[in-house]
């Protein structure tokens, strides 16, 4: 009965230790708002379609630019020239020497109006496809960037449950060899690490997942950025 007493009250007190640990941990305290915002700029100045998205508001600009010239479009202007030493009998003219032709489209001009609105629509709706990425990109880079937190979070929490683990098996064990405690609960004890361990590693390949998700974004390491 004293070595049911002694196992139980050991076991109770890991059991209290983990969930104070458990209960203190928080990625509240790990985030940092201005380096979030520092990530995000890195995002938009390194990300490629975003500089996809820049070369079509340029494109679009430099159109909206060009579609005001085409008003000259509906002119057209030519030569004739006329020697005056010869003399045409199946077309006779008035006038000898150069004579300057203008023509105008009036098809072509009442078109270039539609055309220069047409083009001020373009740049709008390629500004507005930018502003809108840039949105959806800051968004998705704090999604990313808060999972890193909470992954790192999450393992800092596996590893002191490793640690508690750890400890329960020392003590256990001494207690086991002192005929203390039955093998059947330091073996529970044993299992328990082994699947801490277990829990620790998925914890880590989160963090290494969450980090890389994240840089993708950046376009850089988290190290280069400060």
């Amino acid at each position: 009965m004293h070595t049911k007493i002694k196992a139980l009250s050991l076991a109770l007190f890991i059991l209290l230790s983990v969930n104070k640990v458990f209960a203190q941990e928080t990625m509240f305290q790990d985030l940092n708002y201005p380096y979030l915002e520092k990530l995000i700029a890195a995002a938009k100045a390194n990300y490629p379609q975003v500089k996809v998205l820049q070369n079509q508001v340029n494109i679009a600009r430099s159109a909206f630019h060009q579609s005001h010239f085409i008003w000259l479009d509906g002119f057209s202007a030519s030569y004739i020239y006329s020697p005056q030493s010869s003399i045409n009998i199946t077309q006779p003219t008035i006038f000898n020497g150069y004579q300057l032709v203008a023509t105008l489209n009036l098809g072509s001009l009442f078109e270039k109006p539609y055309t220069i609105h047409n083009a001020r629509e373009a740049v709008k709706i390629a500004e507005e496809n930018q502003a809108q990425y840039q949105l959806t990109l800051e968004a998705q880079v704090k999604r990313f960037y808060f999972a890193y937190i909470e992954a790192q979070a999450e393992l800092r929490s596996k590893v002191n449950a490793v640690n508690d683990a750890t400890t329960a098996v020392t003590q256990l064990k001494h207690a086991f060899e002192k005929g203390e405690t039955s093998f059947q609960i330091y073996n529970e004890t044993l299992t328990n690490l082994y699947n801490q361990n277990s829990f620790r590693l998925q914890a880590e390949l989160a963090v290494f997942t969450a980090k890389a998700n994240l840089e993708e974004l950046l376009g850089a390491k988290l190290e280069s950025i400060k």
